[in-house]
């Protein structure tokens, strides 16, 4: 099977078996939607949904949490992963979306990734979240699960992973597809135990094992 024949395979799979792909973090705003994504980074959305609606009430805009201190920010995300630096860069992101800004969040990766908390993941997921546009985030899961069904050729790094699936997959679909190789990685192709059984795209994937894992009944 070439690369090509491989992606218009796995991208069909997708739409025909998967209509529905969207973030499931809970949001009522594109700068709530920033804080969500900053909180997500090694943490389930699951985590980040239940402590988000305090969060979101004690700070509905960018002014109210840039003039708050990194010690009221903590109040509120202790039990998610990496409280500390996360509510520091919660705090310095919004200083910069106030006073460079003008509290509207960027559409543009240039833009933003001078905030502090935000890398080319988080932007990526901005940019094809909030604002519709045709980018490619690459977390954990779109990492492993692209090098397991062969969309890359063991890429290394995030940023190859990037390159790799914007240069094969139709702008028209790349947002989507985000959403898809995420949730096939969070539900089915997961690290440890992949439900191989399971999986729809198993005929495609390069990581096959003579042992599949059934899911714990």
């Amino acid at each position: 099977m070439t690369k090509k024949e491989r992606y218009k395979s796995v991208l069909a799979w997708f739409e025909q078996h998967v209509t529905t792909a969207e973030t499931e973090l809970h949001y009522d705003s594109t700068f709530h939607l920033l804080v969500s994504v900053i909180l997500s980074a090694q943490c389930t959305d699951k985590r980040v949904n239940m402590i988000s609606p305090a969060l979101f009430e004690a700070f509905p805009e960018p002014e109210v949490l840039a003039n708050a201190s990194q010690e009221e920010v903590l109040g509120y995300i202790r039990s998610i992963s990496y409280p500390n630096a996360k509510s520091k860069h919660l705090v310095g992101m919004a200083k910069i979306l106030h006073h460079k800004f003008g509290d509207v969040v960027p559409s543009t990766l240039e833009e933003l990734v001078t905030m502090p908390g935000v890398g080319r993941k988080t932007a990526n997921v901005i940019l094809s979240v909030a604002f519709n546009k045709p980018a490619m985030a690459v977390d954990t899961h779109v990492f492993r699960v692209s090098n397991r069904i062969g969309l890359t050729n063991n890429s290394k790094t995030p940023l190859e992973t990037e390159r790799e699936l914007v240069k094969h997959i139709p702008k028209r679909l790349l947002s989507k597809a985000h959403h898809w190789l995420i949730l096939h990685g969070r539900y089915v192709c997961m690290a440890r135990k992949p439900l191989c059984s399971n999986c729809g795209l198993f005929d495609f994937c390069l990581a096959k094992t003579k042992k599949t894992t059934v899911e714990n009944k």
